[in-house]
């Protein structure tokens, strides 16, 4: 993480021609348990993990806000007084959506200076471990600090959401965001999508001697194209049908009603949502009550139903689950919004190497590409580095 400090310091002097006046970082996130609960008011158990994003910033002496990143030569300018949604597109509209967003929870864009800023991560793109909340949190946080705007980190969780739900166009709910800026330490977050409510629930995964593996698949996804738009849709419509605000009040019991009055495709949809709520309880539960080592049929069923209720994963990712299921993982599931991406499973330490061999013979096997494999650990939320 030092080296990652001082290089995005360095680049930033090189490509701006002056020091920042910080560089702050936010987490990717790993989900737990609970997929597209989020946007259906539910609940969800994310925590934050050991890969970052930074952003460096410096404050200028006019309007002009200008973006870079260490993975493109393109440097994006726009004034603070020309910002709006419809001129943003492309990988620039994550962090200059934070600052339009910023805009609608209170901040006064005309009062405010430019700035410059240069974003690094460590974080995977494409992997559903949420690389653009990262992107989303540290400019939203740096910039919260710089322009002395005083909102807290439920708030800047909303700015982050806001500008991928308008600016970059992805129908997300808040998961992504609140993982990134409220995580901590070998934690998970429990977080209620209706009242904005959160808990840190303890994962204890040092103590019980397992860790969570990652294994991304490679296979690219957008968030802005049909798929997690059309998931979004059948659960509105059948919210709509059940007479709901939210699929968040539709319980286990209610579902028997819910297959005679939805067509099978949307009955699907909501029982993914209704059943993984009630996961994401139970999940909770057993890690408080009985440990992590006891949550693993938890994931199982999880990945179960994402993969035929809502049918969002791949088959690289049911390969990857399976793998790791037949060679000691306790449990695994997909991750991330579907459609690729990656698996996360639970190992014991000592079934660590045997999981890994496995998964790149499998692979192979397959014809499939071979998958990034890297363990994760629950860290810290959102920060200034320096």
């Amino acid at each position: 993480m030092t080296d990652l400090r001082t290089a995005v310091r360095d680049d930033y002097t090189q490509i701006f021609g002056h020091e920042p006046d910080g560089v702050w970082s936010s987490p990717g996130r790993v989900n737990l348990i609970g997929e597209h609960t989020d946007y259906n008011l539910g609940f969800v158990l994310p925590f934050a993990i050991n890969r970052r994003t930074l952003a460096a910033v410096g404050v200028r002496d006019d309007r002009t806000i200008r973006v870079g990143s260490t993975f493109t030569d393109e440097l994006v300018e726009v004034s603070l007084d020309d910002l709006t949604t419809e001129a943003l597109s492309g990988w620039s509209a994550y962090p200059l959506g934070v600052v339009w967003a910023l805009g609608q929870f209170g901040a006064d864009l005309a009062a405010v200076p430019g700035v410059d800023i240069l974003i690094d991560s460590n974080v995977p793109v494409g992997a559903g471990l949420s690389s653009s909340a990262a992107i989303e949190g540290a400019v939203s946080f740096a910039l919260d600090e710089i322009w002395q705007l005083g909102l807290d980190r439920q708030t800047l969780a909303r700015v982050g959401q806001r500008a991928e739900n308008v600016a970059v166009g992805a129908p997300t709910g808040i998961m992504d965001q609140s993982a990134s800026l409220l995580g901590e330490r070998d934690a998970a977050v429990f977080l209620d999508c209706r009242s904005l409510e959160s808990q840190i629930v303890p994962l204890g995964l040092e103590d019980a001697g397992l860790e969570i593996l990652i294994i991304n698949t490679g296979v690219m996804h957008d968030h802005a194209t049909g798929g997690y738009a059309e998931r979004r849709a059948s659960c509105e419509e059948g919210a709509r049908i059940l007479g709901v605000e939210a699929l968040r009040d539709v319980s286990v019991a209610d579902l028997d009603r819910a297959r005679e009055l939805l067509d099978d495709v949307t009955f699907r949809r909501v029982r993914h949502i209704v059943t993984e709520d009630q996961r994401v309880l139970d999940t909770v539960r057993t890690l408080r009550e009985e440990g992590p080592a006891a949550t693993g049929g938890l994931l199982d069923a999880s990945h179960v139903s994402m993969r035929d209720d809502f049918e969002i994963s791949v088959p690289e990712l049911d390969l990857a689950v399976e793998t790791a299921q037949a060679n000691g993982a306790i449990g695994a599931r997909m991750t991330g919004g579907g459609f690729g991406g990656s698996a996360l499973a639970l190992v014991p330490a000592d079934a660590m190497s045997r999981v890994l061999v496995a998964l790149d013979g499998a692979f192979a096997e397959h014809g499939f590409g071979q998958p990034e494999l890297f363990t994760v650990r629950a860290s810290e939320g959102t920060r200034r580095e320096s």
